[in-house]
């Protein structure tokens, strides 16, 4: 072989094993990019299914209580005889096609497929009960700032007028407080 040739083969052999280790080295690093982003993303987990056998609302003046599974089958006698008032035509109609609209509204397997009702429960399970933007709004503002918490609409508006108004009170109180000081 002569030098030609030889130099030849060595650049060949270079560049070879360079292109190869150049795409291990890009493969390697598009795996580690695509795992790490894989284990950087959330799931979306549905929420809790409420069992309509488990909800139960009071009837009538006597307070007593009722499932919604029960209240979506229950005959129209015993329905009067919980409440204890007789129900005319009209009401009798509504209870029908509202009863018929709650029967829809829970599945088989006695979960509720509502989207309102879904979530009211959401609401009520994940709150806290404290909301710092009231509070401070009713200290801060008085008045003012419970009048801005009532037009401010989302899914925390009641946490949020409560806070306001225990905001406001300690703003008097601490008015008083000040005043007599």
């Amino acid at each position: 072989m002569d030098q030609s040739e030889n130099v030849t083969l060595r650049l060949l052999i270079n560049f070879l094993t360079k292109s190869t280790v150049m795409k291990k080295t890009f493969f390697l690093l598009a795996g580690l990019l695509i795992l790490s982003s894989s284990f950087g993303t959330s799931a979306i987990l549905s929420p809790k299914k409420v069992n309509a056998s488990e909800v139960f609302i009071p009837i009538g003046k006597t307070s007593k209580k009722i499932s919604l599974q029960e209240l979506s089958t229950i005959d129209m006698k015993s329905l009067q005889s919980l409440t204890g008032s007789k129900m005319n035509f009209a009401e009798k109609l509504s209870f029908k096609m509202a009863q018929k609209k709650l029967r829809s509204s829970i599945n088989p397997d006695g979960t509720i497929n509502n989207k309102r009702f879904q979530k009211l429960f959401e609401r009520r399970a994940d709150t806290s009960g404290f909301h710092l933007g009231g509070f401070a709004l009713g200290l801060l503002l008085g008045l003012i700032g419970v009048l801005i918490a009532y037009l401010i609409n989302d899914d925390k508006k009641h946490d949020r007028v409560k806070w306001a108004w225990i905001g406001c009170a300690i703003l008097v109180v601490i008015l008083i407080i000040v005043a007599v000081a």
